[in-house]
């Protein structure tokens, strides 16, 4: 049986390692049409709380999560967990 590896996004919110294809910022246009596109297609899950997007994380089902910590808090979670060397 394999470990499901979980990764915190803020807020108590947590997403699975493995379904995780990208992680971006929401700043460029290209992004935001992903974002409003997910919004119309009911595939957007929005993890912010209110605060301002700050992470875009495209996962492997076409799910866009969008997140109110930076991309590169959730990449070093990210790799902190899927390298196996933390228990986060």
């Amino acid at each position: 049986m394999t470990d499901i590896k979980l990764i915190n996004i803020g807020f108590g919110n947590i997403v699975s390692a493995s379904r995780v294809i990208a992680i971006v910022s929401p700043e460029s246009a290209p992004i935001k049409r992903i974002i409003t596109e997910a919004r119309t297609g009911e595939k957007l899950i929005d993890a912010t709380y209110g605060r301002r997007t700050r992470a875009v994380i495209i996962m492997d089902s076409g799910h866009i999560v969008l997140s109110a910590i930076q991309p590169e808090t959730v990449a070093h979670r990210f790799l902190f967990t899927k390298d196996g060397s933390g228990d986060e």
